[in-house]
């Protein structure tokens, strides 16, 4: 799903189906927050990239919620398309995210998807998700400045030689209090470095299984999108 700067472009949906109240009661804010999105339920199941996406962060005023578009690029990188993540080894230091890495924000998910080459016609898709049914809290960056180019970047670390063996790379999941404390004022690059390279949620807090074709294509919307078409957990495993 998350593709890194200068490398491929793979497959990336996620799911964004909760109202923001769901996903910032998640994230525990302390204090009052600005709602920028509305009060209904974001109701999208199959969300792709360069679309907006529902963030939370904290700005002068205190937390907020906006929908931003999902990707960003430098002004000076009009070579190629904007990635959709940025690589957690490589973020902190790299200059092509130089200008945005101090932006830090929380790309609240339902979950995501991947998509497997299993030896049909076509590449097997799979719905990733939390075990515990909570959202999933994706460390992100991004420029958040009001304008048009506008956009951010979801971190993505290694998947622990293969997540769900689906992919090799998957989104920074934080905790609740480590989510808080990404957005939070006053972290310095150095702290939020090590934060999203050594406590992102483990592999075990994920379960996975195979969903219908349908999601490969933008225009399906529907919630029988992340319905299972085999049980979750880890028979969901494959060997590629």
């Amino acid at each position: 799903m998350f593709a890194q700067a200068g490398g491929p472009r793979m497959c990336g949906r996620l799911s964004q189906y909760r109202g923001i109240h769901d996903f910032v009661e998640t994230l525990s804010l302390p204090e009052a927050w600005k709602n920028n999105i509305g009060e209904q339920p974001l109701g999208r199941c199959n969300v792709a990239p360069t679309t907006p996406v529902a963030v939370l962060r904290v700005d002068d005023a205190g937390p907020r919620a906006d929908l931003v578009k999902w990707g960003w690029r430098p002004h000076w990188a009009t070579d190629r398309a904007a990635p959709i993540n940025a690589r957690v080894e490589k973020v902190a230091h790299g200059p092509f995210f130089r200008l945005i890495w101090p932006n830090r924000a929380i790309t609240p998910i339902d979950g995501w998807y991947e998509w497997v080459n299993e030896g049909g016609p076509k590449k097997q898709p799979y719905y990733i998700r939390r075990r515990d049914g909570r959202p999933a809290l994706c460390a992100s960056i991004g420029q958040f400045s009001g304008g048009e180019h506008d956009g951010f970047v979801i971190i993505t670390a290694d998947a622990q030689g293969g997540m769900v063996d689906v992919h090799d790379r998957r989104p920074v999941v934080l905790s609740p209090e480590l989510a808080y404390e990404w957005i939070a004022a006053g972290m310095s690059n150095e702290h939020a470095e090590q934060l999203v390279l050594n406590l992102g949620e483990p592999a075990e807090v994920f379960e996975w299984y195979r969903v219908s074709t349908a999601v490969g294509n933008v225009r399906n919307q529907g919630a029988d999108l992340i319905e299972p078409i085999s049980e979750p957990g880890q028979q969901g495993r494959l060997t590629l």
